[in-house]
Protein backbone atom coordinates (compact mmCIF):
# COMPACT_ATOMS: atom_id res chain seq x y z
CA UNK A 1 0.00 0.00 0.00
CA UNK A 2 0.94 3.39 -1.07
CA UNK A 3 1.03 6.15 1.69
CA UNK A 4 0.53 9.56 0.31
CA UNK A 5 2.04 12.37 1.83
CA UNK A 6 2.29 16.13 1.68
CA UNK A 7 2.37 19.17 3.85
CA UNK A 8 0.34 21.32 6.04
CA UNK A 9 -0.02 25.35 6.28
CA UNK A 10 -2.74 27.97 5.05
CA UNK A 11 -3.71 28.08 1.54
CA UNK A 12 -3.94 32.07 0.45
CA UNK A 13 -7.91 32.76 -0.44
CA UNK A 14 -8.35 34.05 -3.60
CA UNK A 15 -9.63 37.69 -2.74
CA UNK A 16 -6.88 38.18 -0.74
CA UNK A 17 -4.44 36.86 -3.66
CA UNK A 18 -6.25 39.38 -5.65
CA UNK A 19 -5.63 41.98 -3.02
CA UNK A 20 -2.17 41.28 -2.55
CA UNK A 21 -1.21 41.19 -5.72
CA UNK A 22 -2.28 44.78 -6.47
CA UNK A 23 0.06 45.71 -3.13
CA UNK A 24 3.14 43.50 -4.93
CA UNK A 25 2.71 42.62 -8.04
CA UNK A 26 4.36 39.38 -9.62
CA UNK A 27 8.00 40.32 -11.13
CA UNK A 28 8.04 37.08 -13.13
CA UNK A 29 6.18 35.58 -15.83
CA UNK A 30 4.77 32.30 -13.43
CA UNK A 31 2.47 34.13 -10.51
CA UNK A 32 3.06 31.36 -8.10
CA UNK A 33 1.18 33.16 -4.43
CA UNK A 34 -0.85 29.87 -3.26
CA UNK A 35 0.14 29.12 0.14
CA UNK A 36 3.10 29.30 3.33
CA UNK A 37 4.33 26.17 4.23
CA UNK A 38 3.81 25.30 8.11
CA UNK A 39 5.35 21.23 8.13
CA UNK A 40 6.73 19.24 4.99
CA UNK A 41 6.56 15.42 4.60
CA UNK A 42 3.31 15.28 6.50
CA UNK A 43 0.06 12.52 6.23
CA UNK A 44 -3.30 13.87 6.25
CA UNK A 45 -4.12 13.02 9.43
CA UNK A 46 -0.82 15.79 10.24
CA UNK A 47 -2.78 18.53 12.91
CA UNK A 48 -3.69 22.00 10.77
CA UNK A 49 -2.47 25.04 12.49
CA UNK A 50 -4.74 26.93 14.38
CA UNK A 51 -3.46 30.81 13.45
CA UNK A 52 -5.83 32.75 10.14
CA UNK A 53 -4.06 35.47 10.02
CA UNK A 54 -0.76 36.80 8.99
CA UNK A 55 1.34 39.71 8.34
CA UNK A 56 3.01 40.45 5.40
CA UNK A 57 6.53 41.69 6.42
CA UNK A 58 8.93 41.37 3.80
CA UNK A 59 9.67 40.68 0.06
CA UNK A 60 12.96 38.25 -0.85
CA UNK A 61 14.36 38.83 -4.52
CA UNK A 62 16.98 36.98 -6.20
CA UNK A 63 16.94 38.95 -8.97
CA UNK A 64 17.08 35.88 -11.38
CA UNK A 65 13.85 34.27 -11.02
CA UNK A 66 12.66 34.09 -7.51
CA UNK A 67 10.49 36.05 -5.99
CA UNK A 68 8.49 35.48 -2.50
CA UNK A 69 7.07 37.57 0.16
CA UNK A 70 7.59 36.89 3.68
CA UNK A 71 5.31 36.50 6.56
CA UNK A 72 5.05 36.74 10.09
CA UNK A 73 2.47 34.76 11.94
CA UNK A 74 1.96 34.71 15.64
CA UNK A 75 4.43 37.48 15.67
CA UNK A 76 7.17 35.22 14.09
CA UNK A 77 8.68 34.99 10.60
CA UNK A 78 10.61 32.13 11.71
CA UNK A 79 8.80 27.85 11.01
CA UNK A 80 9.42 25.46 13.96
CA UNK A 81 11.02 23.22 11.91
CA UNK A 82 13.61 25.78 10.48
CA UNK A 83 13.15 28.36 7.85
CA UNK A 84 11.30 31.68 7.20
CA UNK A 85 7.41 31.69 7.00
CA UNK A 86 6.94 32.54 3.13
CA UNK A 87 4.68 32.52 0.30
CA UNK A 88 6.29 32.00 -3.36
CA UNK A 89 5.08 34.74 -5.07
CA UNK A 90 6.44 34.69 -8.94
CA UNK A 91 9.23 32.50 -10.51
CA UNK A 92 10.98 32.89 -13.73
CA UNK A 93 11.47 29.95 -16.24
CA UNK A 94 12.93 26.89 -14.78
CA UNK A 95 12.71 28.06 -11.47
CA UNK A 96 10.88 26.24 -8.62
CA UNK A 97 8.97 27.60 -5.60
CA UNK A 98 11.30 25.25 -3.32
CA UNK A 99 14.01 27.44 -4.13
CA UNK A 100 12.23 30.23 -2.24
CA UNK A 101 13.46 29.16 1.08
CA UNK A 102 17.49 29.11 0.17
CA UNK A 103 17.06 32.47 -1.73
CA UNK A 104 15.66 34.14 1.75
CA UNK A 105 18.50 32.73 3.73
CA UNK A 106 20.88 33.16 1.06
CA UNK A 107 20.22 36.52 0.89
CA UNK A 108 17.54 37.72 3.12
CA UNK A 109 14.37 39.85 3.06
CA UNK A 110 13.61 43.69 2.82
CA UNK A 111 11.31 44.44 5.29
CA UNK A 112 7.71 46.10 3.40
CA UNK A 113 5.06 48.09 4.71
CA UNK A 114 3.10 45.65 6.36
CA UNK A 115 -0.05 43.79 5.10
CA UNK A 116 -2.71 41.94 7.65
CA UNK A 117 -3.56 38.89 5.60
CA UNK A 118 -6.33 36.19 5.92
CA UNK A 119 -4.71 32.46 5.66
CA UNK A 120 -6.66 29.16 5.55
CA UNK A 121 -4.94 25.96 7.43
CA UNK A 122 -5.28 23.25 5.05
CA UNK A 123 -3.37 20.11 3.92
CA UNK A 124 -1.73 19.90 0.64
CA UNK A 125 -1.04 16.43 -0.78
CA UNK A 126 1.71 16.15 -3.39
Amino acid sequence: MTRRGGYVGWALPEAERARLLALFPARYARTVAHHVTLAHGVGPGHPLPTEREGTITGLADDGLGVQALVVAIAGTTDRPGGGTYHVTWSLGPGRRAVESNAVIARLGWSPVEPAAVRLEPRFFPF
